[in-house]
């Protein structure tokens, strides 16, 4: 599956890359507090990831309906870029994946310790960042974008400077 991830004011558009259709949307709720909601075309709230930590070295989690599944750490911002993502689907099956960088800009997706996707930053006409996230089908599930979206919210400010 192909994904492209865009900055459109203060919501990121998900968009199908064969197709050119839109198929999610993700809104940050509220003014304060580092809170968005991954939403389907027909605006039904799919995950949420909020950050938990301020840290220089942010942390993550995401939820669906309201109970956390997962934790994306992020380990290291400039020696080998990495967030991990640990926990478990809302089926109970365990989650571990690496999004890994040497650049910060080109990450790839590692299911115990095996290539399954990448994230790609690219910067787009209108000087904002764009994400291009390709992943096997058979690793996709619809919290996938939201691996992109901590790729932004740690590592966006370094490409976008």
């Amino acid at each position: 599956m192909e994904l492209t991830i865009s900055i459109k004011g203060s919501k990121y558009i998900v968009q199908d890359k064969k197709q050119s259709r839109q198929i999610y949307t993700i809104k940050k709720k509220g003014f304060g507090g580092g809170r968005f909601l991954l939403m389907d075309a027909s605006n039904y709230q799919l995950y949420s990831l909020m950050q938990v930590s301020d840290e220089r070295k942010p942390t993550f989690i995401i939820s669906h309906n309201d109970v956390s599944i997962m934790q994306l750490a992020c380990k290291s911002l400039f020696l080998d870029p990495t967030i991990n993502v640990e926990g478990k689907d809302i089926q109970g099956t365990v989650i571990k994946y690496d999004i890994a960088s040497k650049d910060h800009r080109n990450f790839e997706l590692l299911k115990e310790g095996i290539s399954v996707g990448s994230i790609k930053t690219k910067m787009n006409l209108n000087k904002e960042l764009q994400y291009d996230l390709a992943i096997d089908d058979k690793m996709f599930d619809d919290y996938v974008p939201l691996f992109a979206l901590a790729v932004d919210l740690t590592f966006g400010d370094m490409n976008r400077g």
